[in-house]
């Protein structure tokens, strides 16, 4: 990575200008040396290096000058140049100062190589990945993508700006909206849009783990610290190394291990269950829900403290029946990217399938929209469209006042009826219609497993009565 990236050296003493070079150089970046500000701006015009590695004192022009002479330069390049500047101890505030007007990071003199080295590391992949940025946003413009995402509407914009915004920093994200929406996916775009992106993105469900083993799956255990622990486990927090950790389904999460998970962020550190010493951890933490974390703090499903950690910034992403006009590109993506997994040659979308697509409300969001793609992508013949015919038969079709009384899988409400009764009439009429699978019926009702079995206790029915 390294081998194509340009330093230039700008310090006015031979001896420590021709030490760097060699130093730099022989970590595999291409390197050039200026004696002082002003031939050191030349070459920044006529080069265009990555990196400026510079002196603060010297004459004619010192690193200040030279600093100053990028940010105010109308070259393409110079917004994406990381200056280093090298100071003595006496210029510290002035190096921190230099900070505040643009500059990279700062070096005491003698150099420290290894605090050198890791500064060129950390500024070559900032600065890839602001040009991976650059590239985003070109292509968001012309084709509204971003990344894996697609959407033109104005709520989709305003999603992706702010991605755009917050990816390349390491604050925590608070990710909101309803099941299917396509919140992992945007902790995905997050994660590939930031200087994290070569290191593991790893995603944990906290509603499908159970209560007993949630603690160990995130933190990780030593051999031997509870009844069944025959080894050492590594928890996802140390899996995420340098990366990105995804907490789905956050207000699923017991309580307990919210106020053990609060410490860690604030404090960087975490101690595996039965382990005696602490282990720093270097990890990005997403969280996610889709339920409201206010109403999940008053029901005492969330603490408010970690809300507020991790609720730095904040993405609500709207259910597709809010931005159908996001439909035809995004299934369009869905069917080219159905025709790569499944070696199909489907040719489009013909209008006829978009006219009843446009039509739906899509209660299952956009995880609906890509089931039905792909069922209709395997159906439909090679070089074919897809059209109406492919859709599932029963799809999108809308029913009389006389068939809703007669139709079993719909649940008669009258009025007058409290929420609570057509919540518990909704949820056990479900059940009945998927055999009494938890499972399935946790998914169609768009709440965790975890939900649905706290709802049963409420209603005193028996575990053994249902089969999952």
């Amino acid at each position: 990575m390294s081998s194509a990236v340009k330093v230039l050296i700008v310090e006015d003493e031979p001896h420590a200008l021709m030490g760097l070079a060699e130093l730099i150089s022989g970590w595999g970046y291409r390197t050039e040396t200026a004696h002082d500000g002003i031939e050191g701006w030349e070459k920044i015009l006529a080069w265009e290096p990555a990196i400026v590695v510079t002196d603060l004192k010297m004459p004619r022009l010192d690193g200040l000058g030279l600093l100053a002479r990028l940010a105010d330069s109308n070259s393409s390049f110079s917004a994406n140049v990381a200056v280093v500047l090298l100071t003595a101890q006496g210029t510290i505030q002035t190096a921190v100062d230099a900070m505040k007007l643009g500059a990279y990071d700062f070096l005491l003199k003698p150099v420290d190589a290894t605090r050198l080295r890791t500064i060129l590391a950390n500024a070559t992949r900032q600065r890839e990945t602001t040009i991976e940025l650059e590239v985003a946003r070109r292509r968001l413009r012309e084709t509204g993508l971003l990344g894996s995402m697609v959407g033109s509407s104005r709520a989709m914009r305003e999603i992706f700006s702010l991605i755009e915004q917050i990816a390349p920093s390491n604050v925590s994200v608070l990710i909101t909206g309803e099941s299917g929406t396509g919140k992992e996916l945007v902790a995905r775009t997050l994660h590939d849009l930031s200087p994290r992106k070569q290191s593991p993105f790893v995603a944990v469900n906290c509603a499908a783990i159970p209560e007993t083993l949630i603690e160990s799956e995130i933190f990780g255990h030593e051999k031997g610290s509870f009844t069944g622990a025959l080894e050492r486990r590594i928890g996802c927090f140390e899996l995420a190394t340098n990366g990105t950790l995804l907490l789905d389904e956050l207000a699923e999460m017991p309580i307990g291990t919210q106020a053990k998970l609060l410490r860690v962020l604030e404090e960087r550190k975490l101690r595996r269950l039965g382990a005696r010493n602490e282990i720093d951890v270097d990890v990005r933490v997403l969280a996610a829900t889709n339920r409201d974390p206010e109403l999940a703090i008053e029901q005492n499903g969330l603490r408010s403290d970690l809300y507020y950690r991790l609720n730095v910034f904040h993405i609500h992403l709207p259910p597709l029946r809010e931005h159908l006009e996001d439909v035809p590109a995004m299934a369009e993506a869905m069917l080219r990217e159905m025709n790569s997994r499944h070696n199909r040659k489907v040719a489009g979308l013909a209008p006829s399938i978009l006219d009843r697509m446009m039509a739906w409300h899509w209660p299952g969001n956009a995880r609906e929209l890509r089931n039905t793609i792909e069922r209709a992508v395997i159906l439909c013949p090679d070089g074919a469209p897809l059209d109406a015919g492919h859709l599932p038969p029963a799809f999108g079709r809308q029913q009389g006042a006389a068939a809703l009384t007669n139709d079993p899988s719909l649940v008669p409400v009258r009025v007058g009826s409290t929420v609570d009764a057509a919540e518990k009439l909704l949820i056990l009429r479900t059940l009945d219609a998927t055999g009494q699978n938890k499972t399935r019926a946790a998914e169609i009702l768009g709440v965790s497993l975890k939900t649905l079995h706290n709802k049963l206790k409420e209603y005193s029915l028996s575990r053994d009565s249902q089969s999952v």
